[in-house]
């Protein structure tokens, strides 16, 4: 996913800005002025000319806008003849305002995507040395004004106070019964919660987008990876991009009969050094230079040269993101980062996801499954072994005969393109849905791993973006780029054939996660290569099963590395690394260290979305529960007419999305249930 993007949007589309600037703050031009009495004499006097339907709606709706409005918008006398004058009584004239309201907004997010995409276009393609130009526009916030410039025209207020906010827990207990209108409403109504100064929001891009920067430039050239005798194990072009390709590189080796666990153990080290930030800082993204991750001595032409380990440069990152982002507490009723991102964006509280986790991970599956991986791969389990790809259907398959048949058939962005529509008609799209579809994406050459841009606007087109190497596409390049086609065929569906604007997209990025998955799943058949195995079924369930227990303790260290940067605020990068290492030893010791039977394993904070995409990594965690429950549902029924209907739902609840979607609510029991029935079939 476009994690900038996310940033961007959540700002804009879940809080609003101050008018002024934080010179402000000592004026207390900023703070609320309308009191209770005045809420209340507004109220009775608005309800003398309301009929009783709309009392509900008028009782919040004044104390929505109440809250929302400063000094500097006015006195109280000027917010009791805003009221009078701009409450609305008549349905009919309310639906009218609705529609008009929708089309500018999307007009507004619409463009100011477009800008955006634009702008940071040399950073996220591949077009030659980035400059400092590039990374000044690139970061530039194009929208951190627009909901400031709303407060001052009053936009902001009229719409607050006739499509007042409801809280996540109003949403879960009165959306059972509100009908499309009603929820689109209330998704209207969620664009004004609280006023966050533009500032702050610039801010929090551009440390964005110098996050973004830094994983996008973290490449470790693996054909100068050596060990003592000098020599590497690795094709001399291989760049791999942490932590991703270093991930997938694992992966890819279980099937490597010959030197495949050496060559794990060794970017397994390399790991652990990005980590522990031992790593030498000359080595990241540098081609120049051979180094021995085992005893960390860098030499050049031969000869050891001095070099300066990494030594926080990660966690800086990590606390820089946490102080643009908690800066904002004090202007939101959502008054923490973490309330943001689970309460606000995902729309499911960190306790219930911590508890969901904490209890599958101690699930008496979690060893079992652990002890026929051990079976299958014929030794103890390595600490790597939780990314484990034997369940996989292209597990027994050697990737270099994947990159052959990928690099012919897509040598360029253009050949992917084209073949989007064949794609969508193996998975079962109609030819005039599948054109339907790849016609509103744009595939681009990616200058990081890879990621989808969807489109904010009808019109405009979503992108797909995926890395490229000169000699063609290769296996591990087309797998992510059928991950974002998923992404892409979600953003595409849910925001052209949802019935109202405000309801476009899904009720959180764990839901397009899902679909992405699903793709993904199916990247093998979509070359043509099917798998007759029929412990098909079984193999994927335990395939899934495996991922979540690898990403669940990656989000709860996650998770824990916010709580402690909350609970120490002042902390140095330095203090920071200690207490990751701390976080990371401590979930292993409790959920994997059981199961592995080694101790102090610091793997669980190698995922770079800790830098970069702060406190996302519970989507991917429930996009694969998610996933399980819509891939057993898509079983028995037509996979490309269901995608359709459960994706044009567009962005309720999670709660109420999964029943309208599959009828059942988001849960870990059906994995748990079909992971034991796997595992008296698979040996």
């Amino acid at each position: 996913m476009k994690y900038l993007l996310i940033l961007l949007m959540s700002s804009l589309y879940l809080t609003g800005c101050t008018s002024k600037s934080p010179e402000s703050n000592k004026t207390n031009t900023d703070m609320p002025n309308i009191s209770e009495t005045t809420i209340n004499n507004v109220v009775k006097t608005l309800k003398e000319d309301a009929d009783k339907s709309s009392y509900d709606r008028l009782e919040r709706g004044v104390k929505h806008a109440a809250s929302l409005w400063r000094k500097s918008d006015g006195t109280e006398q000027d917010f009791t003849a805003f009221c009078k004058n701009n409450f609305i009584t008549n349905p009919d004239e309310l639906y009218t305002v609705f529609k008009k309201a929708e089309r500018n907004v999307e007009i507004l997010y619409g463009y100011f995507n477009e800008i955006t995409l634009g702008l940071r276009k040399p950073l996220d393609e591949p077009m030659g040395e980035i400059k400092p130009i590039d990374e000044m526009f690139g970061s530039y916030s194009v929208g951190a004004h627009l909901i400031e410039d709303m407060y001052r025209n009053k936009i902001a207020f009229y719409i607050a106070l006739n499509f007042p906010y409801y809280s996540l827990q109003e949403k879960n207990e009165r959306g059972r019964n509100w009908s499309r209108k009603e929820w689109a409403y209330a998704r209207l109504g969620d664009l004004f919660t609280s006023r966050i100064p533009s500032e702050l929001i610039s801010k929090a891009g551009e440390v964005s987008s110098r996050s973004e920067m830094y994983i996008a430039e973290y490449n470790i050239y693996m054909g100068n990876v050596i060990d003592e005798s000098g020599t590497s194990l690795f094709p001399d072009d291989m760049v791999l991009l942490s932590h991703w390709n270093l991930r997938d590189e694992i992966k890819s080796n279980y099937a490597n009969k010959t030197n495949g666990l050496e060559k794990q153990e060794t970017i397994y080290k390399v790991m652990t050094r990005i980590i522990d930030q031992t790593i030498p800082a000359d080595v990241i993204n540098n081609k120049d230079l051979k180094w021995n991750p085992e005893t960390n001595i860098v030499t050049k032409n031969g000869s050891e040269i001095n070099s300066t380990p990494e030594n926080s440069e990660r966690y800086a990152m990590i606390l820089n993101n946490f102080r643009a982002m908690s800066a904002m507490d004090k202007y939101t009723p959502l008054n923490s980062a973490i309330k943001r991102a689970f309460e606000g964006d995902m729309e499911i509280t960190q306790p219930e996801a911590e508890k969901l986790f904490r209890e599958f991970l101690s699930s008496k599956e979690v060893k079992q499954v652990a002890e026929l991986i051990s079976k299958r791969l014929g030794r103890n389990l390595k600490p790597w072994d939780i990314w484990y790809d034997g369940f996989k259907a292209r597990s027994g398959i050697d990737e270099t005969k994947l990159n052959k048949i990928t690099e012919k058939r897509y040598p360029d962005a253009t050949a992917f393109q084209n073949d989007l529509p064949r794609m969508l008609m193996t998975l079962g799209f109609s030819k005039e849905k599948a054109d339907y579809i790849a016609d509103k994406i744009e595939v681009d050459p990616a200058r990081g791993s890879g990621h989808a841009w969807g489109a904010a606007m009808k019109g405009e087109k979503a992108h797909l973006r995926t890395r490229i190497p000169p000699s063609g596409m290769n296996y591990k390049g087309y797998n992510i780029a059928v991950h974002e086609f998923g992404h892409n065929v979600e953003q595409t569906i849910s925001l052209y054939d949802v019935d109202y604007y405000s309801m476009h997209g899904v009720p959180n990025t764990a839901f397009t996660e899902a679909l992405a998955f699903v793709f993904q799943k199916k990247d093998l058949m979509l070359l043509g290569i099917h798998n007759e195995n029929p412990q098909k079924d079984a193999l994927e369930t335990l395939d899934n099963f495996w991922s979540l227990v690898e990403i669940m303790g990656v989000s709860l260290v996650d998770q824990e590395m916010w709580k402690w940067m909350y609970n120490n605020p002042d902390a140095t990068p330095e203090q920071l690394k200690e207490a990751v290492l701390k976080i990371s030893k401590d979930t292993w010791n409790k959920y994997f260290a059981p199961v592995f039977g080694i101790k102090d394993q610091t793997i669980l904070a190698i995922y770079s979305h800790m830098i970069n995409s702060p406190l996302y990594l519970s989507n991917y965690a429930f996009g694969y529960l998610i996933q399980f429950q819509i891939e057993q549902y898509l079983k028995s029924s037509d996979f490309a007419t269901e995608v359709e209907r459960i994706y044009s739902l567009g962005r309720l609840t999670p709660g109420q999305w999964m029943q309208e979607a599959v009828h059942k609510p988001i849960s870990i029991t059906p994995v748990l249930k079909n992971v034991a029935k796997a595992l008296k079939t698979v040996k």
